[in-house]
Parts: C-alpha cells; sequence; structure tokens
C-alpha cells in the first residue's frame, strides 16, 4: 500500500492535470466553433484517459516500492522548492494534454503519416552502431510494439488473392530480418503485407563467427555470412503458437466480424505469415531436417518456403539440382499433406532459389516445378558475385551473399526467366534489390506476383513502407492497370508470344534444320 506522502504526490499530480485540462478545455473553446469542440473534446478526453491509466499505474507501483522501503517520515521539503516542482509538473502535463488535444483536431491518416515520417530521425542513430547490434535493437523495438502501427487503408488497387489468401498489398518483409519470430505482430503492424520468418533449423545452432554483417552504404548494398543462425523450431513455435492464439480469441471474441474481416489477413494477424525453413549445418539428411520443420511450424505458417540458396551453409545450393531437388520436394509435400488440415488445407509449399543459376539450371528447377505443382517460387536469395560498383569497394572481399540494389537487375533477369519457362502458371515472389514503388513494380512487370523488402528496410527503415506502397499505386495507375494481377508478367508476354510464333513459323523450322 503506498504511504501517505506517495498518495500526496499522487493527489498533487492529479490536480495539476485536472487544472491544465480546463485550461486547455477553455482555450479550444475559444479557438474552435462548437460544434467542433464536442467530437473533439472526446477524442482529447480518450487521450487523457490513456495517459492518466499509465501514469497512476507507473506511480502506484514505482512510488509504492521506493517509499515502502523508506522511513515512515519523509524529510521535509522546503515550500518554495514543492511550489516549483509543482509549476513544472503542472506545465509539462498542460503541455502533453495541450498537444493531445492538438493531435485530435488532426485526422488520422495525417498523423499516422507523421509518425511513419519521423522514424526517419531514429535512422542516423542505428547507422553509428555496428550492423548486427542495430538489427538485434530493431528487432527488440519492434517485438515491444516501439514502431508505428499504420491505420491508414492500403490502397484497393494493391489488394490480390494468392494461393486463396487475402494480401491487402503485395509489398512483403523477406526472411532473415526476423529469423526467431519475435516481432510478427510488430512487423504487420507497420503496413507490410506479409512477413516471412526465418530461416529456422531444427536445432539451434550460432551460426557463423562474427562479425558476420557488413554494409556498404554507398551501394545501398549488405554482405553477410550468417549462415542460419536460429533459436531453433522449438522456440519459433513457442511464438508462433502464442501468436496464433491470440489471433484466433481477438476473431472469436468481435462481436459480429462481417465476411471481408473475416478473411482479411492470416494466422498472425492483419498480415500473412510465411514460415522459412532451413537445415542445420551439421546434418547429413537435410530432407529430414525440412519435414521436421514442417511437422513442428506448418500449423502456424499461412504458406511454407523451402530453403536451399543461401551461400552460407556449405552444400546447401547443391539441392537445386534437378534430382535433388525433386526427392526434396516429394518428401516435405508428402510430410506436408499426410498431415489433418481442416476447410483451408495445408499451408501452400515454395523453394526459395539462388540468383547464380545457369539457364540449364533454371529449366530444371522450373521443370520440377511445374511437375510437382509447386506452389511458388521466391526469387531471389543473395548472390556470390560483386557487380559493379561493388567490386571497387574494400568491403567486396568479405565472404558472404550480396544484397540491396546491386542485386536488383540479376535477380529480375532471373525472375523474368522463370516466369517464362514456368508460363506464368506458377506465382513467383520477387525478391532482390527493390528499393521504391517503381522497383516492386518493374519486379511486377517482370513476373512477380508479390515481392519481399530486406536491406532498403534496414536502410530506410519504416518510412520505406507506406512510400513504396503509394508509388506502386500510382505506377499501376500511370500504366491503365487496375489491378496487380493485370500487371504480372506483362514485360514478359510480349515475348512470349513472339517465342511461340518463332517455334510454329514454318521459316523458323527451316531455318533451324
Amino acid at each position: 500500500m503506498a504511504s501517505p506522502t506517495c498518495l500526496a504526490w499522487s493527489f498533487g499530480l492529479c490536480s495539476a492535470i485536472g487544472e491544465a485540462i480546463r485550461g486547455v478545455h477553455e482555450t479550444l473553446s475559444c479557438m474552435l466553433p462548437s460544434d467542433q469542440m464536442a467530437p473533439r473534446s472526446r477524442t482529447a478526453g480518450k487521450l487523457f484517459k490513456d495517459l492518466c491509466r499509465q501514469r497512476v499505474i507507473s506511480a502506484s507501483i514505482g512510488p509504492s516500492r521506493h517509499c515502502s522501503s523508506a522511513a515512515t517520515s519523509a524529510p521535509k521539503i522546503p515550500h518554495s522548492s514543492k511550489k516549483g516542482r509543482r509549476l513544472l509538473t503542472g506545465a509539462t502535463i498542460g503541455l502533453i494534454i495541450a498537444g493531445g488535444a492538438y493531435v485530435s483536431t488532426v485526422d488520422e491518416a495525417t498523423f499516422c503519416g507523421w509518425l511513419f515520417s519521423a522514424t526517419k530521425l531514429v535512422n542516423p542513430f542505428f547507422a553509428l552502431l555496428d550492423a548486427e547490434k542495430a538489427h538485434t535493437l530493431a528487432i527488440a523495438a519492434a517485438s515491444r510494439g516501439w514502431v508505428p502501427r499504420e491505420k491508414r487503408p492500403d490502397p484497393l488497387i494493391l489488394g490480390l488473392d494468392v494461393w486463396g489468401r487475402k494480401f491487402s498489398n503485395p509489398v512483403g518483409l523477406s526472411a532473415g530480418f526476423d529469423k526467431n519470430a519475435e516481432a510478427v505482430e510488430g512487423l504487420l503492424g507497420m503496413g507490410f503485407g506479409f512477413v516471412e520468418v526465418g530461416s529456422v533449423t531444427p536445432v539451434p545452432q550460432e551460426g557463423n563467427t562474427k562479425p558476420r554483417i557488413f554494409r556498404l552504404r554507398q551501394e545501398g548494398a549488405v554482405i553477410n555470412r550468417c549462415g542460419f543462425n536460429s533459436e531453433g523450431i522449438v522456440a519459433v513455435a513457442k511464438r508462433l503458437g502464442a501468436q496464433h492464439g491470440k489471433r484466433k480469441l481477438e476473431t472469436s471474441s468481435t462481436s459480429s466480424p462481417s465476411n471481408e474481416e473475416a478473411k482479411h489477413g492470416g494466422k498472425a494477424g492483419p498480415g500473412i505469415l510465411g514460415v522459412n525453413l532451413g537445415k542445420n549445418k551439421s546434418s547429413e539428411d537435410a530432407a529430414a531436417d525440412y519435414v521436421q520443420g514442417v511437422h513442428t511450424l506448418s500449423q502456424y505458417a499461412d504458406y511454407l518456403v523451402i530453403n536451399v540458396s543461401s551461400p552460407n551453409t556449405p552444400g546447401l545450393r547443391m539441392l537445386q539440382g534437378r534430382k535433388q531437388l525433386k526427392d526434396l520436394v516429394k518428401r516435405v509435400q508428402a510430410a506436408r499433406d499426410e498431415m489433418q488440415w481442416g476447410e483451408e488445407g495445408p499451408p501452400p509449399l515454395l523453394v526459395k532459389i539462388a540468383p547464380d543459376l545457369s539457364k540449364e539450371d533454371l529449366e530444371d528447377i522450373a521443370a520440377v516445378a511445374v511437375a510437382l505443382r509447386l506452389d511458388g517460387l521466391i526469387i531471389s536469395n543473395t548472390t556470390i558475385s560483386r557487380p559493379d560498383p561493388v567490386d571497387k569497394n574494400s568491403v567486396s572481399s568479405e565472404a558472404g551473399g550480396l544484397s540491396g540494389k546491386p542485386l536488383f537487375e540479376l535477380s529480375n533477369n532471373i525472375l523474368k526467366e522463370m516466369y517464362m519457362l514456368t508460363r506464368g502458371k506458377i506465382p513467383l515472389i520477387g525478391c532482390g534489390g527493390i528499393s521504391s514503388g517503381e522497383d516492386a513494380y518493374k519486379k511486377i512487370r517482370a513476373g512477380a506476383t508479390l515481392v519481399q523488402l530486406y536491406t532498403a528496410f534496414a536502410y530506410g527503415g519504416p518510412a520505406l513502407i507506406p512510400r513504396i506502397k503509394a508509388e506502386l499505386a500510382e505506377c499501376l495507375q500511370r500504366d491503365g492497370f487496375k489491378s496487380i494481377h493485370e500487371a504480372v508478367g506483362a514485360d514478359c508476354r510480349i515475348d512470349m508470344q513472339h517465342f511461340s510464333q518463332t517455334r510454329l513459323s514454318p521459316t523458323a523450322t527451316r531455318v533451324e534444320h
């Protein structure tokens, strides 16, 4: 129980708040018309109640502990000092409430935009930190909800259905950022259409030795050789299970959700959740690792990814060979399909491939994907090449996979080639070098149904998300597209038609002979 001194402090605080509110109310009454005053006062009142609730809780916990351990008689404070503190407290609270009252007069969309723009002020601080420490801090902030939450609806033109799932927009966060599913709710809340966690390995492993992440700021790139550092499927399953249970509870507690609301989002919240599966470095049976991941995590995933393309796990990319990939996908599909599923069915299964593949390799992967009816491909992972201008940077000599702007053209070429090889029959996720809405649009025109960010988000922070979505919507409208689906593969269709006509032409046949 709080001591008399603590109670007196709380009473004085409440009195100061009361005086501040009366002053703010009178000021607003003079400034605003009477018909606008009532609703805005209610909004400001709600803000004040939330503030008071937080302050009273902290006051009842923090000060009471301090006071209970102190002597029963508090030392006397000079009257002038107490008066000064009261004035300072009243002025501070008055400013807070006045600011809240002003904010209440601003529409929600504008205020939300301010919050996202304000995150740019924090970017220089993160730039001063070691790359991996900055990443850890960003995950901690997102996991605690210390990031802006998107309240504005996405442009309708960005909405689409893929695999029977409803995406509010096609812009997602790729695997590698939230490796252990620590910040799913916070990341989805920032406005991503989907978030992919992982790669998750069956057994916890530290990954490669540090330092293992290197910035190339001028090139807008990063080199990493993390090596599937993971807390393991058990830890990730606990987090995703808690998130899934929370989502179900929220859905069931909603009084009367509309059909549209019921369909929107996925198993983890307002957006779609993907789970990227990896293998342990010491494992001798890669397929068994992926099967274990499916059995443990698929119930929490809106889609699953088999990662066979990281350059930082020895021998992993060999699984992209035709026979190896076919055998692996068959085993993983069988493990998924043998599980019990409800009306929604099993989660779609995708494979993430590398950008450093020959035309023959791509043809083999396309053949396996079509033959086994794979649900999708992610194109692409990081590259072991060092394209210009990265090769001129001294950091380029570091081993590992390169991501960011220099990867854009390479991954786009692979994306376009795969779209043509699969004849547009398999949904593709374009990943690599996206830093603007125009970049995302180019990926979509090259054959991507969905796109993913990573490096640009690491540099640009939350403010990048609404900007890319707005720019993408403008690109679609500019070129006369009414939806994402209409634009998918637009740059490939002419080439595909030309290719088909060439094969059917008698003249072309004579030339071939």
